[in-house]
């Protein structure tokens, strides 16, 4: 095992670990995926059947762009997911990492008509980045993997699944992650205002796209979603380090 691919074991555990101390899990299911460094088209995704708070850097399975386990493994990996994860991964070079959630709050936007709306602090920020796929059915034709890039196009890194979740890619891990937080976050504060029934307060176009454009001085001169994802590993490692190799 390369340093790099040790490297993207552990942070794409603590992931894992990290969704779930938020609590993004869902029983056995969903999927955060890393492409390995190289031509062959390999990634790393969770062992279908454990739960996120089991997933290791060392249980996680790596396989193909086609699906197939290209190490020796006792677990297996749940087609759904492979047909998600292969097909972005395969058409977009530049997301190396993609995290699928089912969270109250992300299903409950993507089953209404119009999607995230961008009246609040943290949805004015995604403004004109987020795609839309419409609901196919359990996500195993794999007829629906044309539809699945080409609804997501070639600048969008974020994508609500109609009726289904939410969908976050980054160039790396921790830019995933940062995408997937503020989506969910749009989205829990969207169902929360709905539910007070009262008059919502709309953003203008000029101040969403000032919002959007501003969003790269909070970065403090650091990769995406590096000092976020920093600190939560830093949660993790304090409340349980067994993910690490």
């Amino acid at each position: 095992m390369t340093p790099i691919e040790k490297s993207l074991r552990e942070d794409l555990a603590a992931m894992y670990r990290i969704f779930d101390h938020l609590g993004w899990s869902e029983l056995i299911f969903n999927h955060i995926t890393v492409k390995l460094p190289g031509d062959e088209g390999h990634f790393l995704i969770n062992p279908y059947g454990l739960h996120y708070s089991e997933v290791c850097a060392s249980n996680l399975v790596k396989v193909d762009i086609e699906g197939n386990i290209v190490e020796e493994t006792e677990h297996f990996v749940n087609p759904a997911g492979m047909l998600i994860h292969s097909c972005v991964h395969a058409a977009r070079h530049d997301i190396t990492c993609i995290a699928h959630t089912h969270t109250t709050a992300g299903m409950t936007v993507a089953c209404q008509e119009g999607g995230l709306r961008p009246n609040n602090f943290y949805s004015a920020l995604l403004h004109n980045r987020i795609a839309y796929h419409d609901f196919e059915g359990l996500t195993v034709d794999e007829t629906e993997k044309v539809r699945l890039v080409e609804h997501l196009g070639d600048k969008a890194m974020m994508m609500i699944l109609r009726n289904h979740g939410l969908l976050a890619g980054g160039r790396t891990i921790a830019e995933a992650f940062i995408n997937l937080w503020l989506m969910e976050r749009s989205c829990q504060i969207q169902t929360s205002v709905d539910q007070s029934g009262v008059k919502q307060i709309p953003i203008s176009d000029d101040i969403l796209e000032r919002s959007v454009k501003l969003l790269a001085v909070q970065n403090m001169g650091q990769p995406t979603g590096a000092l976020e994802f920093g600190a939560m590993k830093r949660v993790i490692d304090k409340k349980d380090p067994s993910y690490k190799l």
